[in-house]
């Protein structure tokens, strides 16, 4: 828009060399808010994709904790056990400390897959982010509208 030229939006008065019109304030805060936005998702999308990798490392190690334990008790235990009779120890006391062993591999299995899931933590600076945006938002209040421009915006001539 030249200079001098009135902006149909504005009081009537021609906007200054330089001086932007009250659509254009209002397009550029649209736009920085816009940006805002998009930057916010994106951050909160790289600090989620982190502790998912954690958690699917988390789940990896419990499902096979839960794998090695179903599948090796009846066909290892018996194997193993079987191996200690041999060694001059009763069949029970065999049965007893193959079991044992087992249950013990699954206990550090699950604590692996337990201390994973613990380092998953919150989007802190996703959420400081938006905090801060909220109470900018909240704290900004539009200069009230003079009764010519009310007019104007339901149609009416004054």
């Amino acid at each position: 828009m030249p200079a001098g030229a009135a902006d149909p939006s504005s009081n009537g008065r021609a906007p200054y060399e330089g001086e932007r019109s009250v659509g254009q304030l209002f397009a550029a805060a649209t736009a920085d808010l816009s940006a805002l936005v998009h930057d916010e998702i994106a951050l909160a999308k790289a600090e989620i994709r982190q502790d998912v990798k954690r958690g699917v490392s988390g789940g990896v190690s419990g499902a096979v904790a839960a794998v090695v334990l179903l599948a090796a008790i009846p066909v290892g235990s018996i194997a193993a056990a079987l191996g200690v009779h041999a060694l001059g120890v009763t069949l029970g006391w065999s049965f007893a400390i193959i079991t044992g062993a087992y249950i013990l591999l699954a206990i550090i299995l699950g604590l692996l897959a337990w201390r994973s899931f613990k380092k998953i933590e919150p989007p802190r600076r996703t959420i400081e982010g938006a905090q801060a945006t909220a109470d900018v938002l909240k704290n900004a209040r539009p200069r009230p509208a003079t009764k010519e421009e009310i007019d104007r915006a339901l149609g009416r001539r004054p």
